[in-house]
């Protein structure tokens, strides 16, 4: 029987399954994680420091979409580990640049196994997972456009 609030149900609720995905997610990563000494929030910072090897933090916010009461903990800590360096900006001194230390880029080999091994427990196909991808890239979009 549908009924006047029927939009009120969980099953009727696209944003319930993309929450309930994301965080059982997030908690399979922390295995393969801790083995590295990341969290995941630490992983995806640095695996975009892997690819620029050098930002700003202003350019690591825009691209994980971290605000930076977030990302300033988080790279001190990996400061700390000496992950990477922070330092002020030559043009701009209120901007802080990010540099992926040796230590951080020879990280980048432990870290080779945690996609095959999240790839295994989400069990998509290639062809799905691409699907998967676009639509939530989409969404993202989507979402952060009306702002």
């Amino acid at each position: 029987m549908s009924g006047r609030y029927d939009p009120l149900l969980l099953k009727n609720q696209l944003c319930f399954p993309i929450y309930l995905c994301a965080k059982e997610i997030v908690n399979k990563y922390a295995e393969p994680l801790a083995e590295i000494d990341l969290t995941y929030t630490q992983y995806l910072i640095m695996m975009y420091m892997w690819e620029e090897e050098s930002a700003t933090a202003k350019q690591i916010s825009d691209v994980l979409l971290l605000d930076q009461s977030t990302l300033t903990p988080l790279l001190k800590k990996l400061e700390a580990k000496e992950y990477i360096t922070r330092r002020k900006s030559d043009e701009d001194g209120r901007a802080s640049v990010i540099t992926l230390t040796e230590k951080g880029y020879n990280l980048k080999d432990s870290a080779l196994s945690v996609p095959e091994r999240m790839r295994c427990c989400i069990d998509v196909n290639e062809e799905e997972a691409v699907q998967l991808y676009k639509i939530m890239r989409k969404i993202i979009y989507n979402i952060r456009k009306e702002k």
